[in-house]
């Protein structure tokens, strides 16, 4: 399929680059230094979602701030060897010009710099959990991004694997393509879903970006 756009928009964990080991690893010791028992904990999903919005579902008002500032320490201290580049990602993101893509993401800024540093990428616009008031599957997130782009929602092509993520895009009037990286196709509901970022390749024209999918 081939598709139209002005700027591409990427969530980075799971789209971008895999970290899932890293996050369960984390968030499995956060929870027992914070007494949270192994039933309690399996029933949340960590994936797509910021860190503010899990701990609110685990932990009183009270404890919150300092709860989100342990994880992020942990977060950031576990990156080196704990990121990996997902394939198609450098290929994809070297053929784009620098005006029209952004990385979107859950993950606070500083944890999502210390992520796409390890793996060697320089996000032009960056939109973490910090910039925003509401996070996925609220479109602000890519709204904002879009913003900092000077493009306008309707052109704008969405790349996520989480389903919060692509309802954050379609709330925003955005396309979207899924990616089956972290969750079976059946749960992805976008225009495309291709398996990763190989799948997908990009070239420029004087209409903006033409990109094309064998999903």
């Amino acid at each position: 399929m081939n598709l139209q756009a002005r700027a591409l928009l990427f969530d980075n964990d799971g789209t971008l680059v895999s970290s899932m080991e890293s996050v369960h690893r984390c968030w499995t010791r956060w929870a027992g230094e914070h007494g949270i028992t192994e039933e309690e904990f399996a029933g949340v999903e960590l994936h797509g979602r910021t860190a503010v919005d899990i701990i609110a579902e685990l932990l009183p008002e009270p404890v919150r701030a300092g709860a989100l500032a342990r994880i992020e320490a942990l977060e950031v201290e576990d990156v080196a060897g704990g990121v990996v580049l997902l394939p198609g990602t450098k290929d994809l993101l070297s053929a784009l010009p620098a005006d029209r893509w952004a990385v979107v993401t859950s993950a606070t800024r500083p944890l999502a710099g210390a992520r796409l540093r390890e793996v060697g990428i320089d996000a032009p616009v960056l939109v973490a959990a910090d910039d925003v008031t509401r996070g996925k599957p609220d479109p602000e997130p890519f709204l904002r991004a879009a913003a900092r782009l000077g493009v306008e929602p309707e052109q704008c092509l969405v790349f996520e694997d989480a389903p919060a993520g692509l309802a954050a895009g379609r709330a925003a009037g955005m396309r979207t393509v899924a990616l089956t990286t972290t969750h079976p196709a059946e749960q992805l509901r976008a225009d495309v879903v291709v398996r990763d970022l190989s799948a997908v390749s990009v070239q420029v024209t004087g209409e903006g970006l033409e990109v094309r999918t064998d999903g």
